[in-house]
């Protein structure tokens, strides 16, 4: 009976599922900012990056059905210390990533408090960021989060805020065309291809327009759950193409109104205030907007702040860690409370790169390319894992194969060749200082996992069995 009930998800159902995984309306800001290039960089990162990563991950999850994702596959692949790094990097992400998410609240509240100036201010996002985070950590100490939350702020924060800012985008466009100071600076589709000094500025914006389709793989814990797993691809693909389409309407509408000068990376509710001014709507239309985004980015900082947490207590139960960081034990709702305090402790540090950094929007991307660069290894390894198994492996039962073994392979190549071209258009754009700061944060973050790795005792495992057997006493 249950059997049943697991397989019987519709291909509308996991189209929804995925988008409710990768849809952001906080992407839209960065599609806008590259200009006419937003139309070959979404391509690229939908075609690939994002399908890529879905169809690899889609043998994985068929392969390997088992709870653990990319750390599984990685593990059964090219073994136990990537497995472990694969863990430890799926976990940090959520350092600089946090920040990130937790910087698009600033501008919203300012907005909705009509102390728009606010948005701007270091200080207040710091101190946003941080109450924010600390406000979430604590309340998933005390209550169960996520059923709390439930499914209605899915529409609350992403789809009704996704309606609201395709409608009134399109009205203003239709109403004012392209205006000649804006980011795309009148009608030259020619401009796509960046090239020269302006084209070159655009691939500051590659890197966080590939950030759009993060967590994606995700998706292919579903695929046993499918009607048939042939439906799998169909679904990536609609998904993908929504996602495509979507992010590319709104980043187009608010390139075509808002000027390079006046764009601000972080602040979501931008768009909707100007197009309220050009349509002469009023301003509580931008409070409501703002709160409604609001909330979904206090429900998905809420849903961080448990959730990478679970790969490091799982490690930590296998003896990965030292028991006596008490990684391994858990709340009442399946949480590590030292992990949420460690997490917060390290966001906190994260998010003084808004006092380091006094241009916001260079802040802003510094954290984004270094999420990216991080999330891009786990990717890296797993697609080596991937042509790892199907040339040491090739007959492992699987319900869904994407091809044989040369498909496999450029699958396999396309990816990792994609994810290089990425981390050079981050490295090269930018001061010597951004630079510095990117590459620091993702070599000490990736370099750190081998190293603890390397110093793991054998004693650790029993130590923590143990442990967990006492306290279940």
């Amino acid at each position: 009976m249950s059997s049943k009930k697991l397989s019987s998800v519709s291909i509308g159902t996991f189209i929804g599922m995925t988008i409710a995984l990768a849809a952001s309306i906080r992407n839209v800001p960065d599609v806008a900012a590259a200009g006419w290039p937003m139309f070959l960089y979404m391509a690229i990162a939908t075609f690939m990056f994002a399908l890529p990563i879905c169809l690899i991950a889609g043998e994985f999850g068929s392969t390997f059905p088992e709870k653990g994702g990319p750390e599984l596959w990685v593990r059964n692949t090219l073994g136990n210390d990537f497995g472990f790094a694969t863990s430890w990097l799926l976990w940090t992400i959520l350092f600089p990533g946090m920040v990130v998410v937790a910087s698009a609240l600033p501008p919203l509240i300012a907005v909705a408090v009509n102390k728009s100036s606010l948005g701007t201010d270091n200080m207040f996002t710091l101190i946003v960021i941080l109450v924010s985070f600390w406000g979430m950590t604590f309340l998933n100490r005390c209550l169960d989060m996520a059923k709390i939350t439930g499914k209605w702020v899915t529409w609350i924060g992403i789809y009704i805020p996704f309606i609201i800012m395709t409608l009134l985008g399109i009205a203003a466009l239709i109403k004012t065309g392209i205006h000649p100071n804006s980011i795309l600076q009148g009608m030259h589709p020619e401009k796509i291809i960046p090239l020269g000094s302006s084209g070159a500025k655009s691939l500051n914006y590659f890197s966080p327009i590939a950030l759009i389709f993060v967590g994606i793989e995700l998706s292919s814990v579903y695929i046993t759950r499918l009607h048939k797993a042939s439906d799998y691809p169909i679904g990536v693909l609609a998904t993908l193409l929504f996602m495509l389409v979507l992010n590319l309407i709104n980043g187009f509408m608010e390139s075509a109104i808002i000027s390079p000068s006046k764009i601000n990376l972080n602040n979501i509710v931008q768009p909707i205030i100007v197009y309220n001014q050009i349509l002469g709507l009023p301003a509580w239309i931008n409070n409501i907007f703002s709160i409604l985004v609001a909330i979904g980015v206090c429900v998905q900082l809420s849903a961080w702040v448990s959730g990478p947490g679970k790969t490091m207590l799982a490690s930590a139960r296998d003896g990965y860690i030292s028991p006596k960081l008490k990684f391994w034990k858990k709340d009442k709702f399946g949480d590590s409370p030292a992990i949420m305090y460690v997490q917060a402790i390290v966001v906190s540090i994260f998010s003084c790169a808004y006092l380091l950094i006094p241009d916001i929007n260079r802040a802003f991307l510094d954290l984004v390319n270094a999420t990216n660069v991080i999330y891009c290894m786990v990717y890296i390894f797993m697609a080596i894992g991937f042509i790892k198994m199907r040339v040491k492996e090739p007959n492992l039962k699987s319900d869904f194969k994407v091809g044989n073994s040369t498909v496999a392979w450029i699958i396999g190549i396309v990816l990792i060749v994609t994810i290089i071209v990425i981390m050079v258009a981050t490295f090269i754009v930018g001061t010597l200082f951004n630079f510095i700061i990117v590459a620091g944060i993702s070599a000490v973050i990736i370099i750190l996992p081998f190293i603890f790795y390397h110093f793991k005792k054998d004693s650790w495992a029993t130590e923590v069995k143990a442990l967990i057997k006492e306290k279940k006493n």
